[in-house]
């Protein structure tokens, strides 16, 4: 009798284990509102559970992730219609957050919006995906898991990256990987570096480029020794984190235009503004200075937050 109940326990603990063994707790949100009433919405709703179950249910990594410790994201697929059968054009917005030791406040570290997606859905056809496969057999199918498991290496990049140094060096090869093999075809874009200067290939290219690694101290510097040390140090924190916008600031000057540096930007003005607004005013004043000259896109938020 104790070696069956010690039995139960056993298997409750690995299955336990095994249902936090994923790394995303991601939320899918479709929207088809631009599509006519000639499509059954249903398809919408489907779509939209076979996307979630994609990123939650897949193994992305070797680790084990407790329940707690999984990936807070969103995607958010905003259709519209193409004219041809079960064929849809879209944008993609990825957001993701990142905790903060010893808080319950989440770091936005993703915020993205991808234009140049299309690709082909069929109701109840199962979502595959092969790395080693990439394009697959059909290229409007695949480019649709292509791109959220792009995405999804990409999301678990750089939340490794801030916690350990170059610590997302493999989700980021992986995402480079998904790159190089992405399916082709009448349509399909944002996997070459002629599709634009704002895409996938540029993101991963940038990540992947040594002349620009200092990227990856920075994001672990602005989580890890910034973020991470604002409960115990404020003060300290802070100070860790006005030198990662130099940092930043070097680098945009060297690298002009890149869109690695937008990309860090995107979402976190809210943040640097209330970080730096409790800072010594000099250094409020060096702060307020370089994110105008950073972030064009939110000069006055920081004129008027950091003055």
């Amino acid at each position: 009798m104790l070696l069956t109940r010690f039995k139960l326990l056993l298997l409750l603990v690995l299955a336990q284990n095994f249902a936090g063994a994923q790394e995303l707790n991601a939320r899918v949100t479709v929207n088809s509102s631009r599509i006519g009433t000639t499509v059954n919405k249903n398809v919408f709703q489907t779509m939209q559970i076979a996307l979630t179950t994609f990123l939650n249910n897949r193994k992305w990594s070797k680790d084990n992730f407790l329940v707690n410790e999984k990936i807070d994201c969103n995607f958010f697929l905003n259709l519209q219609p193409t004219g041809d059968a079960n064929v849809y054009s879209a944008s993609l917005t990825i957001q993701a957050a990142r905790p903060v030791f010893n808080s319950t406040y989440l770091s936005p570290i993703i915020n993205f919006q991808d234009e140049d997606v299309i690709f082909k859905y069929i109701e109840f056809q199962q979502l595959e995906f092969n790395e080693n496969r990439v394009a697959g057999t059909d290229a409007l199918l695949s480019n649709l898991t292509a791109i959220f498991a792009y995405y999804a290496n990409i999301i678990i990049g750089f939340d490794y990256a801030s916690f350990s140094p170059r610590g997302g060096d493999m989700y980021f090869l992986k995402a480079q990987n998904i790159v190089n093999n992405a399916p082709e075809a009448r349509g399909i874009s944002g996997w070459k570096a002629f599709d634009g200067k704002r895409n996938r290939y540029w993101l991963i290219e940038n990540m992947m480029n040594s002349r620009y690694a200092i990227m990856h101290d920075i994001y672990y510097a602005y989580y890890r020794l910034g973020l991470d040390n604002m409960h115990d140090d404020e003060t300290t924190a802070r100070v860790e984190m006005l030198n990662v916008l130099n940092l930043l600031n070097n680098f945009n000057t060297e690298n002009i235009n890149t869109m690695i540096n937008q990309f860090f930007f995107q979402g976190k003005a809210n943040e640097l503004i209330k970080i730096f607004s409790k800072s010594p005013p000099q250094d409020k004043l060096r702060a307020s200075e370089l994110l105008q000259k950073m972030d064009i896109t939110n000069t006055a938020r920081y004129k008027e937050g950091l003055k």
